[in-house]
């Protein structure tokens, strides 16, 4: 049912300000920068191998978007918000999700302007209620346009995403939800004695869904919390952030086998960052 983790929405204040930082973390130049006219926001588009990352903004105009970026803001300032879910077939996801749920909404169609291009994108949505993702903001799309232009990278780029991190309290109702209902491969199921939970790893698209299950007794929840980033030369990136005025961890041996890791402290828009290198 669900083909792709389709992009990632960080929420910001300044899309101007978020847009410099995310060039420089992510090595590269957005492919789009544009509008969403009947939605009241503006936003950029940074396209990697497997995935993009939008940074979206209120734009000063009234509409249902800028008055969800308000609210986000205020409860949590800026920070990751947005899960989307790719699909070939948004009409048949809606079918099968509401054999499940009465709560299902009608599909609503969207489109992008980007004036410095003199570019225009449509695709159909299917925003998720609450009560299915249990508090995390989600939709399925289905673009009807051509992809993203695609910048080329220099070698301290990102290359692709490597997994987000969601939090839930209910990792057997996480399960029900993206394995069984969205049909994404479960890979890992595994407990941590350690802390006393449990990660459970979601493969799609070359990225992982990364959970950290801590039961609780409270509402099942889930939220976003944090990126890792693949880069090819980890060193080379180091380097290139350190230049930018970028503040980074040094490059150390990583947890998994044959990897090197290093943590974004800054120009992250609140997002725990990690960049990884996979050396085999």
């Amino acid at each position: 049912m669900i083909q792709s983790i389709d992009h990632l929405i960080i929420t910001v204040n300044d899309l101007d300000a978020a847009i410099l930082s995310y060039t420089k973390v992510l090595g590269l130049e957005p492919s789009w920068k544009g509008v969403h006219e009947d939605l009241g926001t503006s936003n950029a588009l940074f396209v990697l191998d497997n995935i993009y990352l939008e940074l979206l903004a209120a734009d000063g105009s009234e509409g249902l978007g800028s008055a969800m970026v308000k609210a986000t803001l205020e409860l949590n300032g800026e920070g990751l918000s947005g899960l989307v879910l790719g699909t070939e077939n948004v009409v048949k996801v809606r079918e099968n999700l509401l054999k499940q749920s009465s709560e299902i909404k009608e599909l609503s169609c969207g489109t992008g302007f980007d004036s410095f291009q003199g570019l225009k994108r449509t695709w159909k949505n299917l925003f998720l209620p609450f009560s299915l993702t249990r508090g995390l903001f989600a939709f399925v799309i289905e673009h009807e346009s051509e992809k993203l232009p695609f910048k080329i990278p220099q070698a301290s780029s990102v290359h692709k995403l490597d997994h987000v991190v969601i939090n839930t309290n209910d990792p057997d109702g996480f399960i029900g939800l993206y394995r069984d209902t969205f049909g994404i491969r479960l890979a890992l199921d595994q407990t941590v004695k350690k802390w006393g939970g449990r990660m459970l790893f979601f493969r799609l698209n070359q990225t992982t869904l990364e959970v950290i299950g801590k039961p609780d007794t409270e509402e099942p929840v889930d939220k976003l919390w944090g990126l890792a980033w693949t880069v090819k030369d980890l060193h080379a990136t180091y380097k290139r952030l350190q230049e930018q005025g970028v503040d980074v961890t040094p490059v150390k041996e990583g947890r998994k086998d044959k990897t090197l890791v290093c943590t974004i402290k800054s120009d992250t828009c609140g997002v725990p960052t990690l960049l990884i290198q996979h050396l085999s």
